[in-house]
């Protein structure tokens, strides 16, 4: 009988019980085996959608426990250095929630640590995963808008109030929608483009008693290509999530990746066929110039597939696939937000030689 690879969850608020629990469930190559649950809303809805898993209330009842293979720190920004350090050094492969690590000195510590200890380390950058994102990098790899020379992508929402207790709304070290949001966007644009010549950022607290950062601009530099990353908490009117503009022509893209609100509604990805499968009414709309004449379609989407994650973990640790989502490349998403704050401070551009690593 096939082995199962134990999972043990540190963190079952939204990160833990949305975008992890289901995923590990789901995966028939590995076991959900003990979650921290510290709030009774916690342990009842562990007990009600994981009835197998084991309830425990510290990170030291999950590192600790020699039957545990992997742990997932799905924690807030502040203890994901300490507790991926405690649980690699401990013998355990860890899976980090982005961002990865508040530093990149921090982040450099945890690789080498990994490395030393020759035990599996990856963050979850899990917007690669979303449909949005596939349709572009598809639509960027066929090559139809020409040599690119302008990518827009946003990550905008609408709260004008803020949340009492949420530690995001703090100003602390990793929090704000930049180390969020901007995470996801960042670690995009560097699969699609690699690594940019030049970093400047506009970092805004606007809403009215809010201590973190609230609305952020980053424009990454490269040879004939201007990448702009947005987000911001007081748009109420929907924005493209991705603009792009080449030589032939543009292609923009609203709506927002489905499988989030399923994820939400405690619908799992086993329970639905048409998982990560996109409306027809958020498709991307391609506009081009061909040979003079207008050329106006409609882009069928890609399917987001945020299942995907976990089975390359599986696939890793089994030596059958190459890690997909790498420290070093999630490393470099630090940096660059450490270079965006630089650049803030500085009211100037920041140049990036020498300073990424993947």
């Amino acid at each position: 009988m096939k082995r199962k690879y134990k999972v043990g969850l540190i963190g079952f608020s939204i990160g833990g019980h949305v975008f992890h629990a289901p995923f590990i469930a789901s995966n028939p190559d590995l076991q959900l085996y003990k979650v921290t649950a510290r709030k009774e809303e916690q342990k009842t809805m562990l007990a009600a959608r994981y009835p197998d898993a084991i309830g425990v209330l510290s990170a030291d009842d999950i590192i600790n426990d020699p039957e545990v293979d992997i742990v997932v720190v799905a924690t807030s920004n502040d203890v994901h250095y300490s507790l991926t350090k405690q649980a690699l050094e401990a013998g355990k492969h860890v899976i980090v929630e982005k961002p990865f690590t508040n530093t990149s000195a921090e982040a450099d510590a945890l690789i080498a640590l990994a490395k030393e200890k020759d035990l599996l380390l990856s963050v979850h950058h899990n917007a690669r995963f979303h449909s949005d994102y596939k349709t572009v990098k598809r639509l960027l790899e066929e090559g139809r808008l020409g040599r690119v020379v302008s990518y827009e992508a946003r990550f905008d929402r609408f709260r004008n109030f803020l949340r009492v207790g949420a530690w995001r709304e703090e100003n602390l070290p990793g929090s704000g929608i930049h180390y969020d949001l901007g995470a996801h966007l960042i670690d995009q644009a560097l699969q699609l483009f690699g690594h940019p010549d030049a970093v400047f950022a506009d970092l805004r607290v606007q809403r009215d008693g809010a201590k973190a950062i609230d609305d952020f601009e980053y424009i990454l530099s490269y040879p004939r290509l201007k990448v702009t990353l947005k987000g911001q908490m007081l748009a109420k009117e929907a924005t493209p999530r991705f603009a792009i503009y080449g030589m032939n022509g543009s292609f923009v893209k609203k709506g927002v990746d489905v499988q989030e609100n399923l994820l939400r509604a405690g619908v799992r990805p086993e329970e639905d066929p048409n998982w990560g499968v996109e409306p027809a009414d958020i498709q991307g709309s391609l506009s081009l110039l061909i040979d003079g004449q207008d050329v106006h379609e409609y882009v069928t989407s890609e399917v987001g597939t945020g299942q995907d994650f976990y089975k390359n973990i599986v696939a890793t640790l089994n030596g059958t696939e190459e890690l997909f989502i790498k420290p070093e490349q999630a490393r470099d998403v630090i940096r660059i937000l450490e270079l965006g704050d630089q650049s803030w401070k500085e009211q100037r551009t920041v140049v990036t030689e020498g300073q990424l690593l993947s």
